[in-house]
């Protein structure tokens, strides 16, 4: 075994007038969350653990577009997902259509450990929540006054927005109005920067793990799902790897992105690295996105084909780095 090795991320395409403030924020909060998991796996903690206690930790911040603080569907509400997986036995837990939990990550944790699902989404996960038990709040607890801006300049713009933290005083030079917007699904958007958010972990065992949370999409169609929770796309986990997916989507969904990178690992025999810029560069067609990767000797790696990806990562021999643009 090679050891430990984290990574998080905090998405993939960033505004890059980006004000240097928010910059900061973003990295000390990826910083702290390593440090979280560095420390948990110094106390031997399982990967599993670990990813779903990391990922706790991002939404509980409203920095990022997860738990509170996500992006606001089309009726203003919040509409929350996740999913998490163990590799060693390729275990696993989502949910979708969330508007109470106040932590999606550990009701898909539930979901694996207590439930015979895979998969719960809408009333159906939140009566599950109720059963276990685990800590809810009302919806507007995810509803940050910033949010409220950005949906309102969605809507005048009639697009979607994909970076929520754009302030709304320079709005103009963050891609509104531009000649030839990019497109998703063939549909004009005005800006891309997605802000899901992962974490991906293998502990001093080789255990593989991987776990994403995400609010969507900004002015987002009420009851769209995303990749974050579904298995296979933006996550995935097995004895080779863990993988964790931020970008377009509905590019992630077609490409089975995070599946991808543990598939040209074992048919193809590409080492990590290799493994997600293959994937990076021939699966996502003309989408755009980025994943993080963990593999079982202890190696970490990252990708993305946009102009910017928030993410962190470490390794037992003390490699540590944060970063936010190539």
């Amino acid at each position: 075994m090679g050891g430990w090795a984290i990574a998080v991320h905090g998405g993939a395409g960033v505004d890059p007038n980006l004000p240097p403030q928010r910059q900061e924020e973003a990295k000390q909060l990826l910083a702290r969350c390593l440090n979280l998991g560095i420390s948990s796996l110094h106390s031997n903690a399982s990967a599993i653990d670990v990813v779903e206690l990391v990922v706790r930790e991002l939404e509980t911040d409203p920095l990022f577009n997860s738990g509170r603080g996500s992006a606001l569907t089309e009726n203003g509400t919040v509409e929350m997902e996740a999913s998490i997986m163990d590799g060693p036995k390729r275990r696993c837990g989502a949910v979708s259509g969330l508007t109470t939990v106040k932590n999606p990550i550990s009701l898909a944790r539930l979901v694996m450990d207590k439930s015979p699902h895979s998969y719960l989404a809408f009333s159906g996960a939140e009566d599950f929540a109720r059963l276990q038990g685990v800590e809810v709040v009302e919806n507007e607890y995810f509803i940050t006054p910033e949010n409220v801006g950005m949906l309102k300049l969605a809507k005048e713009a009639n697009t979607i927005l994909f970076d929520y933290r754009i302030p709304t005083n320079g709005y103009d030079t963050c891609g509104a109005g531009v000649e030839s917007p990019m497109k998703m699904n063939g549909l004009p958007i005005s800006v891309y920067a997605p802000e899901t958010v992962g974490c991906v972990v293998v502990d001093k065992e080789g255990r593989c793990a991987a776990a994403t949370s995400t609010g969507g999409l900004m002015n987002k169609m009420t009851g769209r799902i995303g990749d974050s929770p579904l298995i296979g796309a933006g996550t995935y986990a097995c004895e080779l790897c863990g993988v964790s997916c931020t970008g377009e989507g509905e590019a992630i969904i077609r490409g089975t992105l995070a599946r991808e990178v543990a598939a040209v690992m074992e048919y193809k025999g590409l080492g990590l690295q290799e493994a997600v810029d293959f994937v990076i560069k021939n699966r996502l067609d003309e989408g755009f996105a980025g994943l993080i990767a963990v593999s079982n000797k202890g190696e970490v790696a990252y990708g993305f084909n946009c102009n910017g990806m928030f993410r962190g990562c470490a390794t037992e021999d003390g490699f540590m780095e944060v970063g936010i643009w190539e």
